[in-house]
């Protein structure tokens, strides 16, 4: 079961692929939202918002109504460049494909608060990452296959063959049907590795993109960034720690270092947070608990570095903890 989160509800853009792909397989889409309590029209209203566990109920009742194990890939092969609403319009209107990365890096945000994007050079490469701000625990594969396929159609469309894939990596255990994910990314997808994302040429970057337009893309920026205002400055300061945390990964700033990061006194920071009903040790056991998973998952990470990453000084100390999370210690979690 996920654990419990105070992020701001998701937007339902997304929803309407979900339910256009059930509707397409036969399935009834009255009836499976009904099962959660909404109505088709709400897909049609631009402020309806539903929560993560909402959401996570609602596609692991579509993957079983629908007996398609790859609905992810599906999904994520539905969404072009205007499904992505404003940041989409901010992308196909890059000057390059460094500044289409750059703004979808800064403004992902506006379209889903699960996951985030992380960008870094590998050599000859660049390495766009999805990086989870909620364990999505049984439906990661699904939705890092639908939001990895529907980024790449975009750099696709944009860059127009000058900046082909190279790879395309999962940390989730391998589909059945490898095949179909071939064909669609078009290029080598790996499963099962520790991280998840993308390879692409860094000789790419700078290569002024055709269908780019410098007057529309600066006017989608500034509604981006008033978007992005609207939704961060209202919601909840825990998820504000929590995407802070998630940027370190290691090296957590203590709480009077994240209270001057967010402009606050320690005082305000912890009493916003337990008017949250949340706490920084809380979240930060949430982040440790998430990262220990994904390092784990990696499988090149030993428990005594993945211990020492996580800021414990004791490994005992950090086996308790993950026992206290999932039930077994690590090393028994890793072999199962």
């Amino acid at each position: 079961m996920p654990m419990p989160f105070n992020d701001p509800p998701m937007a339902s853009s997304y929803l309407r692929q979900i339910a256009d792909q059930v509707a397409s397989m036969g399935g009834d889409v009255d009836a499976w939202l009904g099962r959660q309590g909404l109505q088709a029209a709400q897909l049609e209203d631009a402020s309806f918002q539903l929560s993560f566990p909402v959401f996570r109920l609602l596609l692991l009742d579509a993957l079983e109504l629908t007996r398609e194990p790859s609905l992810g890939l599906l999904i994520g092969e539905r969404m072009r460049a205007h499904t992505h609403g404003i940041l989409g319009y901010a992308a196909i209107n890059s000057g390059t494909l460094r500044q289409a990365l750059d703004v979808t890096r800064r403004y992902f945000r506006l379209r889903t608060t699960m996951l985030d994007t992380a960008i870094d050079l590998q050599g000859d490469y660049l390495r766009l990452q999805l990086v989870e701000c909620l364990p999505l625990g049984d439906i990661a594969r699904p939705v890092l296959e639908a939001v990895l396929l529907a980024i790449k159609n975009i750099l696709d469309f944009i860059a127009r063959g000058s900046a082909p894939c190279q790879l395309v990596s999962f940390h989730c255990a391998a589909p059945d049907d490898m095949a179909l994910a071939r064909e669609l990314f078009q290029c080598e997808v790996r499963y099962g590795q520790d991280w998840t994302g993308m390879l692409l040429p860094a000789a790419a970057l700078d290569i002024p993109l055709k269908v780019g337009d410098a007057a529309s893309f600066e006017q989608a920026l500034q509604i981006c960034q008033r978007e992005l205002d609207k939704l961060v400055t209202p919601y909840s300061t825990a998820a504000r720690v929590r995407k802070l945390m998630l940027e370190q990964r290691t090296a957590f700033p203590s709480l009077a270092l994240t209270a001057r990061m967010l402009h606050l006194t320690p005082r305000t920071l912890h009493r916003r947070l337990l008017a949250e009903h949340s706490s920084y040790q809380q979240i930060l056991d949430e982040v440790r608990h998430m990262l220990a998973l994904e390092y784990l998952r990696g499988g090149q990470t030993s428990v005594q570095e993945i211990s020492y990453a996580l800021g414990y000084t004791d490994i005992a100390n950090f086996r308790r903890a993950f026992k206290r999370w999932e039930g077994v210690p690590p090393t028994a979690w890793q072999a199962a």
